[in-house]
C-alpha cells in the first residue's frame, strides 16, 4: 500500500463501496420537470423521465450485483490510491457511458449500436506512435460480463450473441454491437440522456475512475437549477428519520442566520456552510467558498455520515462548552489539525475539521451543537 498524508490506504470490500454508491442513488426523481432542449431530439420528454427513471432502478441492481458478485469482478490494485480504488469500477462505469454516448437507436428503438468505445480503443499519437487504449480486450470482455449479469445483452451484427467467454474482445472485429434490455428497454433512452449529460453538461470535466454516473444525477437534466436545499434531502435518505430532521432544521437555520451553503464532490460529497459577505459571493468559486467553512455535512465511504465543524472561536465561550455533555466537551478542546503534527498518529484526516457521527447519537445533543455553531458564527 502507498502512503499518503503519512498513513497508508486501507481499500474498502468492494462491497461495501457498492453500498456506499447506493446509499446516493435517489429515492424520489421528480416526473414532471422540464428538459434542456439539448435532449429534444432524444425521445419524447415523457418516455425520457421514465428511462431516467428506470437508469436510477438499473444502478440500483448494478450495486446490488456489485455487493453480491463484485468480488469476482473487482480485484484490488497492488497499490490503492485511494479506500475506493478498484480499476474494474473505473472501467465498467466508462464502458457504461461510452454506450450511451457513442451509440444511436437501432430503428426498432429498442436497442442501442454501439461502433465505438474510445476508452478501448488504441489511438495513434502527434507523432505517430500507437497508444494502447485505457481498456484492454480482457478489461472490456470483463466489464460486457458484468454488465450482462445486470440484465444488458449485448448482439453482433447477425443478431447472435456475443460471446462472453472469451478471454477477450476486440470491438472493431464486430462491427458494432447490439445492447438492450428486455427488463425495461426505456431504460435505454435513460442511459442515453445521463451519459449525454455526464459527457456535456456536468460543471466539473469527468475525469478516469469518475463514478458520478452511479449517482444517477437526473438534475443535470433539468432546464431549473436545483436548490442545494433538494440535494441535501436526497443525499441523507439512508440516514434515520429523527437525524434527517436534525441536517435539515440545521441547514435551514444557518442559511437563515446568512450562511452560504455549497455542495462540493470530491470523491466524497460535501455541503460547507460558510459566512459570505454579498459582494464575495460573485467572485468566489465553490472551491473558495468550501476553504472558508465553519461546518459542514460529510457523506464520505471513509467516515460515514458527520458532522464537521472547524470552530475557532472556542476560547470566547469556555463556560458555554463546560455545559456540554463530557464526551462533546473533549472533543472540542482536542480541536482538529494535522494528526501526525498535532498528535503524531497516522493521517485521520481531522485537518478536515471536528468530526461528529450523523446517527441516533447526535439526537441527544442537537441542542449543544446549536448553541455550540451559534457561538462559531
Amino acid at each position: 500500500m502507498n502512503e499518503q498524508h503519512g498513513g497508508p490506504v486501507i481499500l474498502k470490500p468492494i462491497s461495501e463501496v457498492a453500498n456506499f454508491q447506493r446509499d446516493l442513488i435517489p429515492l424520489n426523481i421528480s416526473e414532471d420537470f422540464i428538459l434542456k432542449p439539448l435532449f429534444a431530439d432524444i425521445a419524447a420528454e415523457s418516455d425520457i423521465r421514465a428511462g431516467v427513471i428506470a437508469f436510477r432502478d438499473f444502478l440500483f441492481g448494478f450495486c446490488d450485483y456489485l455487493i453480491s458478485d463484485g468480488h469476482k469482478y473487482a480485484k484490488p490494485p497492488n497499490k490503492p490510491t485511494s479506500v475506493s480504488d478498484y480499476p474494474f469500477l473505473a472501467n465498467v462505469t466508462n464502458v457504461l457511458v461510452e454506450i450511451g454516448y457513442y451509440s444511436e437507436f437501432s430503428k426498432t428503438g429498442d436497442s442501442l449500436m454501439v461502433s465505438k468505445l474510445p476508452s478501448c480503443t488504441p489511438v495513434i499519437d502527434e507523432k505517430g506512435k500507437k497508444k494502447n487504449p485505457k481498456i484492454n480486450g480482457v478489461g472490456l470482455i470483463e466489464c460486457l460480463r458484468f454488465l450482462s449479469l445486470c440484465g444488458l445483452i449485448f448482439t453482433g451484427v447477425d443478431s447472435t450473441k456475443i460471446d462472453l467467454n472469451v478471454k477477450k474482445l476486440d470491438i472493431s472485429e464486430h462491427g458494432s454491437i447490439n445492447v438492450s434490455y428486455p427488463d425495461n428497454s426505456v431504460m435505454l433512452t435513460g442511459l442515453k440522456v445521463m451519459s449525454i449529460a455526464e459527457m456535456e453538461l456536468r460543471p466539473t470535466r469527468r475525469y478516469w475512475g469518475d463514478n458520478n454516473i452511479l449517482r444517477c444525477d437526473y438534475r443535470l437534466l433539468k432546464t431549473k437549477s436545483s436548490d442545494v436545499f433538494e440535494f441535501l434531502k436526497d443525499y441523507i435518505h439512508p440516514l434515520p428519520t429523527d437525524v434527517q430532521k436534525f441536517i435539515l432544521n440545521l441547514h435551514q437555520r444557518y442559511t437563515d442566520k446568512g450562511l452560504t451553503c455549497v455542495m462540493t464532490i470530491l470523491g466524497d460529497i460535501h455541503f460547507a456552510y460558510a459566512k459570505i459577505n454579498e459582494s464575495q459571493k460573485k467572485k468566489l468559486s465553490e472551491r473558495d467558498i468550501y476553504s472558508k467553512r465553519i461546518f459542514g455535512i460529510l457523506m464520505s465511504l471513509r467516515f460515514g455520515y458527520c458532522l464537521v465543524v472547524r470552530s475557532k472561536k472556542t476560547d470566547r465561550y469556555q463556560d458555554v462548552i463546560k455545559t456540554f455533555p463530557v464526551s462533546l466537551q473533549k472533543k472540542i478542546s482536542r480541536g482538529y489539525g494535522c494528526d501526525r503534527k498535532m498528535w503524531g498518529t497516522p493521517c485521520q484526516h481531522s485537518c478536515q475539521g471536528i468530526r461528529i457521527p450523523l446517527d441516533d447519537s447526535i439526537i441527544g445533543i442537537s441542542k449543544n451543537i446549536e448553541t455550540w455553531l451559534d457561538n462559531e458564527v
